[in-house]
């Protein structure tokens, strides 16, 4: 039988992917090379720690520009894969890029957030006990950065995400999450603000 694999970043989404398609042998974390900072790749400390915390094997794997298919494909055969579990929810061009790359790699694509209401899906996901700290986010929601995503505030953030015109989710890359406290935590994850940068309108916030 083969390896069941959730591709995560850390953040809320696919954290919560993983955690419904329980059991997941392997937590793969890609690092992309991207033009501006991803908050992911500035906090990839943390987001292994609190991957390692909720009891995941993990595998962080840094992937060449150009040949990013072909080394996440790759990488998914050398784990055994049969299952590959994402956190997609309504951004086709992801869906289609996952269901090529699974298929190269000879897998079955699992995307259990897929076509879900974003806003109702943030709002499940801290239901289901997931807590996450905002570490990257667009202009007018920088007051966000280091703020704790549960569901007492989870409301307030869709409030200010709706009036800025941007997805309450977040998928879009319009803020980012590092999750610190979930059923699977055996204890949440310790951490502060370190500092925060700005890349142009988009910030960061660095957690130590």
């Amino acid at each position: 039988m083969g390896a069941r694999v959730a591709l995560v970043s850390g953040g809320k989404d696919s954290f919560y992917a993983a955690m419904l398609e329980r059991p997941v042998d392997f937590a793969v974390v890609l690092v992309y090379e991207f033009p501006r900072p991803s908050p992911h790749l500035l906090n990839l400390g943390k987001s292994v720690e609190t991957l390692l915390a909720a009891g995941w094997r993990v595998v962080v794997a840094r992937l060449q520009r150009g040949r990013e298919r072909e080394q996440t494909a790759r990488l998914l055969r050398e784990l055994g894969a049969d299952v590959v579990v994402a956190g997609d929810v309504h951004v086709e061009d992801h869906l289609k890029y996952m269901e090529s790359v699974a298929s190269e790699a000879g897998a079955s694509l699992r995307e259990p957030l897929w076509g879900m209401d974003p806003e109702e899906l943030l709002y499940r996901e801290v239901e289901a006990g997931i807590e996450a700290v905002v570490v990257g986010a667009e202009r007018g929601l920088h007051r966000w950065l280091g703020a704790r995503l549960s569901r007492a505030t989870a409301p307030l953030l869709a409030r200010d995400a709706r009036r800025l015109g941007y997805d309450p989710l977040g998928e879009r890359g319009e803020y980012h999450t590092v999750v610190v406290s979930s059923p699977l935590h055996a204890r949440p994850l310790g951490y502060r603000v370190a500092d925060v940068r700005a890349y142009g309108g988009y910030a960061v916030a660095l957690l130590a």
